[in-house]
């Protein structure tokens, strides 16, 4: 359901902190942090994870852990457009 969404991605940088705004017809989720720092994130489908967020190679790569789970998303311009991987 989620990867049917085409919700709209708005990164802001204030300082050394970062807000990455996802706004979609499913639900609006905010998160705010320093890259390399863990943080306490509340994701879209409610889970609680302790998330970081480092700069690699030009993309945001996000690691997010709950319950021994993990999972990591890539976030990347490519010809003025967003681009997400999620593994």
């Amino acid at each position: 359901l989620g990867g049917l969404a085409k919700p709209n991605v708005i990164i802001r940088m204030k300082g050394d902190v970062i807000t990455i705004r996802t706004e979609s017809t499913f639900k609006n989720t905010e998160i705010s942090f320093k890259l390399g720092q863990v943080f306490d994130e509340t994701t879209a489908d409610d889970r609680k994870t302790k998330s970081v967020v480092t700069l690699e190679k030009g993309s945001l790569v996000q690691v997010q852990k709950w319950n021994g789970k993990e999972t990591t998303i890539r976030r990347k311009l490519v010809d003025g457009k967003m681009v997400v991987v999620s593994d």
